[in-house]
Formats: C-alpha cells, sequence, structure tokens
C-alpha cells in the first residue's frame, strides 16, 4: 500500500500538481456545461479552433528554451514577420492556396532577418535574455504602428479609402485565404460541431518537423549548448551559433503560427494588436508542464488544451448560469490570472 501511494505521489509530482487542479477544472466545466445550456460540440468546435490557431506560437517556444536562451517574450518579431508577409501577399493578389503558401514564403526572409538581428543582441545580454526580449517585442511593435502607416501599399482591400495610404487597423481575408486551412477536409457534424482537419493536420506535421529537427545533430547540439554552455564548447560546438539557429527557428515558427492564426479568424490585425501575443504562447508552454530550459511538444499540446479549454469553457458556463453575458470579462481575467500564474511559479529546473 504504501508502494502504491509512493507511485502515486511521483506520478502526481511528475505531472505537476497545478496541472492536475487545471485539468480537473476542465473536467468539472465539461460535466457542468450540459446541465446549464451549453452547447458541448460548439464548445469542442471552438476548443479545436482555439488549438490550432495557437499551437504553432506556443511552438514557437521550444528552440528558445532548449537553447538556453530563455522564453520567448519576443515573440513579436516573428508575428510581425508574418504581418509582413501577408500583407505582400494580399498586396500582389494572391488568393486561396497561392496566397496562404506565398503569404508563408514571404514571411520567412522577413522572420529570418529579423530573428538573426534579435539572436545579435540576445548573445549579448546573456543572463537578461528574456527582460530584454520583452522591450524589444513591445519596440518593434511600436515602430512597426509607424511603418504601417508609411509603407507603400496600394491595395484598395488594405489601405484606408479616405487618405488612400497607410494600412487598415483589421483588413479582412474574404476573397483571399480566409479557413483555407481550416476548411480544409474539416469534418462537420450537426449544425454546431465542426473539426478544422486541415488547420490541425498542419499543427501536427509543423510538431513532428520540429520533433525531428530537434533530435537531429543540430537539434541536439542546441540542446546541449543550453543544457551545459562549458561542456558543449569543449566539445567543438559554437554555442552562440547554436543560440542564434534557435532564435531563427523560434521567430519563423512564429510567423507561421501568426498565418495560421489569421486565417482561422478571417482577418489581420495591425499596428498594437501583436503586443502582448507572447503571454498566452509563455503561459500555455509553462502550463503544460515545461520550465526556462526545459521543453517539449507534449508541453505544447498539453498546455494549449488546457489555456484555451479554460479560456473557452468557462465564459459559456458562467454566461449560463448568470443569465448575462459577461464572457469579454470572464475571459481577461482567466486569461490575465494563468498568465499571472504561469510567470511566477518556479521555473527553474535543471535538465
Amino acid at each position: 500500500m504504501i508502494r502504491i501511494n509512493d507511485d502515486l505521489k511521483e506520478k502526481i509530482r511528475n505531472f505537476g500538481l497545478p496541472r492536475i487542479i487545471i485539468a480537473a477544472f476542465l473536467v468539472i466545466l465539461f460535466i457542468m456545461a450540459p446541465f446549464v445550456g451549453v452547447s458541448m460540440s460548439a464548445s469542442l468546435s471552438d476548443i479545436f479552433n482555439r488549438f490550432g490557431q495557437n499551437e504553432l506560437l506556443t511552438l514557437a517556444m521550444i528552440p528558445m528554451i532548449l537553447s538556453g536562451t530563455g522564453l520567448n517574450f519576443g515573440l513579436s518579431l516573428g508575428v510581425i514577420g508574418g504581418l509582413l508577409g501577408s500583407t505582400m501577399a494580399m498586396q500582389f493578389g494572391l488568393t486561396g492556396w497561392a496566397g496562404i503558401s506565398g503569404a508563408i514564403l514571404l514571411s520567412i526572409p522577413f522572420a529570418v532577418f529579423l530573428g538573426w538581428l534579435y539572436s545579435l543582441l540576445l548573445n549579448r545580454v546573456r543572463g537578461d535574455e528574456m527582460t530584454i526580449a520583452l522591450y524589444v517585442g513591445f519596440a518593434a511593435v511600436m515602430f512597426m504602428s509607424i511603418m504601417w502607416l508609411v509603407l507603400p501599399y496600394t491595395s484598395d482591400n488594405m489601405v484606408w479609402g479616405y487618405k488612400g495610404k497607410g494600412l487598415r487597423t483589421t483588413i479582412t481575408l474574404d476573397g483571399y485565404w480566409v479557413h483555407q486551412l481550416s476548411d480544409f477536409f474539416a469534418i462537420h457534424i450537426g449544425n454546431n460541431f465542426e473539426f478544422p482537419t486541415g488547420m490541425i493536420l498542419f499543427c501536427v506535421v509543423c510538431s513532428f518537423i520540429m520533433w525531428l529537427f530537434m533530435r537531429s545533430r543540430t537539434g541536439t547540439a542546441i540542446t546541449a549548448a543550453g543544457s551545459n554552455p562549458d561542456y558543449a564548447r569543449a566539445s567543438g560546438i559554437n554555442v552562440n551559433k547554436m543560440r542564434t539557429i534557435s532564435v531563427i527557428i523560434s521567430t519563423v515558427v512564429g510567423a507561421v503560427g501568426i498565418l495560421v492564426y489569421q486565417q482561422s479568424y478571417g482577418f489581420i490585425q495591425l499596428y498594437q494588436a501583436p503586443l502582448y501575443m507572447a503571454f498566452p504562447a509563455v503561459a500555455a508552454v509553462l502550463i503544460g508542464g515545461a520550465s526556462i530550459n526545459k521543453a517539449s511538444i507534449a508541453n505544447v499540446v498539453i498546455g494549449t488544451i488546457l489555456f484555451q479549454g479554460i479560456l473557452t469553457l468557462t465564459p459559456s458556463v458562467i454566461n449560463s448560469i448568470l443569465q448575462t453575458d459577461v464572457s469579454e470579462v470572464i475571459r481577461i481575467v482567466l486569461s490575465n490570472g494563468m498568465i499571472l500564474y504561469a510567470l511566477t511559479r518556479k521555473t527553474g529546473v535543471t535538465r
């Protein structure tokens, strides 16, 4: 009996008590939902969509965590790369699969360049990467808020109509690539449930590629550089180069992630919209079991499901109980609460 209890305690310790509490709360919400009139099919559809929208943004955390560069609070740089790619694809008139494929291809060079510049700075501020990354992300968003007004876009679907220059705050993707991935082999059951097959498959493929890369020679060198830099140098590994590669990959994945996010929502948001996009991704990967120096694909999947599941079901259940719409207030409180919890929990474990 004692052995069973010890085994159970070990399993709880390995999985993490906070994650068990969050998962239990999510299960309770699922149980309560039908009794308060919440459509389970609509809620599940929303959770699947939110998972697909956010999984790649969370996945972007892995390379930098494993390289010892810390949590990527500068994810906004990748988002900006994606925004540049998508707006350029719209400027060129690309639509459908050519549109989203072109947006991805156009985003990658911007993300690589921004990631390279970002890595040069982070390699100079060892120990303070996350603090500097936060400032870099905020500064980049503010700089681009000016650039969106002066860049030479001319498409009538994007520029302010009464001025003829400067991009709108919100740009619809109707007629371009709205739901291009989400609707690909989508599964519809009844009137409320829709499984975004294409978007989920895209996330699975990207996650598998990341899993393979982190087990390649370069990926192993990145992990070695992050876990023990002195030993890595003694083994002939260029630690700065590995850190640079990890930052670039993280930025590129973030750029692709925002494109997946956009096509699902059906519009592009510019100016200050990317300002806080790093925080939900950071919170999700930490809630999933990662730390500032250790992360896995499982942490990304578990964390994204828990974070987005709570964020989806709680407002619906409480609205049905109170018979009033307080969903936005609840969503803000929950989101900020989970982010605050994730950022204040002990994350400094050793590998």
